[in-house]
């Protein structure tokens, strides 16, 4: 259900409303057309509609509910992220949107390649923040709650495997890695490391390129995976 009408901004960031609630769907419209740097290219109102609707728009944030008719945000996540492979370009960023805090289906969701969770009762600053931290892709949003939610839900393996791309980073980048992991932003990871933001940023730049990772919910996700916090 896009809106053919919609003028884009110049360069604001776009971003498709996925839920199958209207009066939320246009709840968040009026808080995003009231930022000048965001613009809504459309809605859906279930995964199957989500789909399409990546595909015709090519947003490059996309709120996306967990539990919806047809097809649920998990399983639409993982389609729109393959179709954005499939034709080789740039992948949406997702913001999975939660009623419930530690919930399961969001960690799900993170790990078929959201970029993280906000819950429905956030506060309008923190949503807007959040899609424009995922945007810039240097973040983990609520990063706290999505290690809780790892912790949660996920046992480690007995005997986890660690890959060998893991072992081509420096002694240095992989004490970033493992700050980067308990959710510490780059700042803290700074003054702990005693390092300066800029090269907290090179180091943190490396270490997605090496371990193969997007951004840093990504990040997390490899190191829950095999046991490396």
């Amino acid at each position: 259900m896009s809106d053919p009408g919609i003028e884009r901004r110049g360069e604001a960031i776009t971003i498709a409303l996925v839920d199958d609630q209207a009066l939320f769907r246009g709840g968040i419209r009026m808080l995003i057309g009231s930022q000048p740097d965001l613009l809504v290219v459309g809605e859906a109102s279930d995964g199957r509609q989500a789909i399409e609707l990546a595909a015709r728009t090519l947003p490059q944030v996309i709120l996306m509910d967990v539990r919806m008719p047809v097809l649920d945000g998990i399983e639409a996540t993982k389609a729109i992220l393959a179709q954005a492979d499939a034709r080789g370009g740039d992948r949406p960023r997702i913001i999975v949107l939660t009623t419930f805090d530690l919930d399961e289906a969001a960690a799900t969701a993170i790990r078929a390649g959201a970029s993280g969770f906000v819950l429905k009762d956030a506060e309008p600053e923190f949503l807007l923040a959040a899609i424009r931290t995922v945007h810039a892709g240097n973040a983990v949003i609520a990063a706290s709650a999505t290690r809780e939610l790892f912790e949660h839900f996920e046992q480690a393996p007995a005997a986890p495997v660690v890959p060998e791309r893991f072992a081509e980073l420096t002694a240095r980048e992989r004490e970033i890695f493992l700050l980067a992991a308990r959710g510490l932003s780059n700042s803290e990871i700074a003054a702990a490391e005693f390092l300066s933001e800029a090269t907290v940023k090179t180091h943190i730049s490396r270490i997605f390129g090496k371990l193969d990772v997007r951004d840093r919910v990504q990040l997390v996700v490899f190191a829950f995976e095999h046991g490396l916090v």
